[in-house]
């Protein structure tokens, strides 16, 4: 049977390169790898693959561009209008970038766009952001003033994942280079075309040389995200990526005494009482998990529902779920495309085959109909499933539930916080009090009650237990890329205690 096909977008490149100091190069060794399309599972693109010596290259440019360049020295607002215009040229491209991002990844083109979006967004977001921060200054009256002086840190290294690979780049991007940073980006290895497009929008916008640059590959030792990890003039270092991966990037920037940012994995719940909107809830939780292929962080892949509406909502839920459009990337009704790659197609596969062994199978379980080639799962919906089941434990980053019955306010709880993860948590309710004291108690960064998952960019974002280290988003970002210094002023009589001038009495005596 022939291979489905999808759109291929315009103005494709020959082959994706690093971008090293204003300049594109091949890989000093000459490597490459193929980049797949997620829809044929062929490979369309060769990418340069990154090494420590491309790495120590990038990290020397920035680091010159830091030490030397006009950008750390650049007044907020000079740097701001420079992010502004990133922003309105991410705009002007919105349909080429959401083009690319969809062939490159599977994600719906629908989606793509949105996401594109957010990306300029996120730059206006941090321009404007990075002008209206005003510094704490402490006085003591007739004594002292205390002011607290921000300066940007020097070579940030960004480790960026590939779902929505455009618009998390961005959300590291823009804090990054507001504050003054310069940065070495290392993309996913399955999504580097969107990426690709960065230096071409830095230069239209006036972003000196060596203040950006990326470097492709690969993660694992010796390749472009270890060595970016554990290079020495690298004291930032912001990851999105799954828990293992974190926990290997923290014992590796260990010795370095790295600042790290890490957004990591979840298995978020969506806790249905008997009381909610139950139409609101069922389009929410059908959204949250199956948006974005249900390669999402965020994903609200259990959904704990309440005994006495239990029935009636897995009925719903079921029904609904088999009318989510399955279709290729380009076609603006899909809702669900291809996975980004035949290993995490496997992956998702094999979680479906230890679902039907653990719960009952409701909706999907396989293929849909009609695309018997390339990434596809049907949106999979798995009910009664019990809190020991891997599938209620562990990560499956596809589109793929677990829905599971309880029947009091403390059980949903004990439920909600039974895995390992604590990224986010979704609450539907119309009892206040209840909504209030379980989001205080649940174990989650973030919280929604009543609500898809809307992001507020002034507002912390990251995980607590294995879903993270640090929060970024607001000034939280602003505090992770800047140096905090302390600056104490005496305005009067120094008041501080006198050594080394005691007479010598016996000398006195003598004399």
């Amino acid at each position: 049977m022939a291979a489905l096909q999808d759109t291929k977008p315009e103005n494709l490149p020959d082959s994706i390169r690093h971008y090293i100091d204003g300049e594109w190069v091949d890989s000093i060794d000459g490597d490459t790898f193929d980049v797949l399309n997620p829809v044929a599972n062929e490979p369309y693109i060769k990418a340069a693959s990154g090494k420590k010596a491309d790495i120590e290259a990038a990290v020397a440019a920035a680091k010159k561009a830091f030490e030397e360049g006009p950008w750390p020295k650049m007044l907020p607002r000079e740097r701001s209008r420079i992010l502004h215009r990133i922003a309105d040229i991410v705009e002007s491209r919105g349909d080429q970038l959401a083009a690319m991002e969809s062939y490159d990844s599977g994600l719906p083109i629908t989606q793509a766009l949105g996401q594109a979006r957010r990306a300029a967004e996120n730059f206006r977001f941090f321009a404007d952001l990075v002008v209206a921060q005003t510094d704490d200054a402490y006085k003591v009256p007739g004594r002292q003033v205390n002011y607290v002086n921000r300066k940007p840190i020097g070579v940030a290294g960004l480790i960026t994942p590939w779902n929505t690979p455009f618009m998390l780049e961005s959300w590291k991007l823009g804090p990054a280079l507001a504050t003054g940073n310069c940065v070495v980006l290392k993309p996913a290895e399955f999504t580097p075309l969107s990426a690709s497009l960065w230096p071409g929008i830095f230069e239209e916008a006036g972003v000196p040389a060596g203040v950006f640059n990326l470097v492709n590959g690969f993660g694992e030792e010796g390749y472009a995200g270890d060595s970016l990890v554990k290079h020495p003039d690298v004291p930032l270092i912001s990851f999105t990526g799954e828990s293992r991966t974190g926990q290997i990037i923290f014992g590796n920037a260990a010795p370095y005494l790295k600042g790290l940012s890490m957004e990591l994995g979840g298995k978020s719940p969506a806790v249905v009482f008997e009381d909610a909107d139950l139409e609101a809830a069922i389009n929410a939780t059908i959204f949250g998990v199956f948006s974005l292929n249900g390669e999402r962080c965020t994903a609200g892949s259990r959904i704990l529902v309440q005994r006495g509406i239990y029935d009636e909502f897995v009925e719903r839920y079921a029904a609904q779920a088999k009318r989510v459009k399955v279709g290729l990337p380009s076609d603006p009704s899909t809702e669900v495309g291809a996975l980004v790659h035949p290993e995490h197609y496997e992956k998702v596969m094999s979680y479906v085959e230890i679902g039907k062994q653990e719960a009952r199978l409701v909706a999907g379980g396989g293929r849909p109909e009609g695309f018997e080639t390339g990434n596809y799962v049907a949106p999979t919906v798995f009910v009664d499933v019990k809190p020991d089941a891997r599938i209620f434990q562990e990560e499956i980053f596809g589109p793929v539930v677990a829905i599971t019955p309880f029947d009091t306010d403390e059980e949903a709880l004990e439920l909600a916080n039974n895995t390992k993860y604590g990224l986010a948590a979704y609450i539907w309710t119309s009892d206040l009090k209840r909504a209030h004291n379980f989001a205080q108690n649940v174990e989650a960064g973030m919280v929604w009650l009543n609500s898809n998952n809307v992001r507020d960019l002034r507002t912390p974002f990251g995980g607590v237990k294995a879903s993270g280290l640090g929060h970024e988003g607001g000034y939280r970002s602003i505090d992770f890329y800047t140096d905090q210094q302390a600056v104490h002023i005496n305005l009067g009589e120094v008041h501080n205690p006198v050594f080394g001038k005691q007479e010598d009495a016996a000398a006195k005596a003598d004399g």
